[in-house]
């Protein structure tokens, strides 16, 4: 998928879903919807589930248009 960043994470603790929706304020499934599509901020996947680096999440913040 194209949201998959290989990338060490810049943190010490990455955020689950539940914590970015929290963070962002929208609900998980529109989440899930967005990465999908193949937007969203960037996520990592360790095991099955889905993780997100804050650091990379508040950069794709700043980078939307609106």
């Amino acid at each position: 998928m194209a949201h998959e960043d290989p990338a060490p994470p810049t943190c010490e603790r990455l955020w689950t879903i539940d914590d970015l929706s929290a963070f962002l304020g929208v609900p998980v499934a529109t989440l899930y919807q967005w990465r999908h599509k193949g937007e969203g901020p960037p996520a990592m996947r360790r095991g099955k589930h889905l993780r997100f680096d804050p650091d990379r999440v508040r950069v794709w913040v700043t980078t939307q248009g609106g």
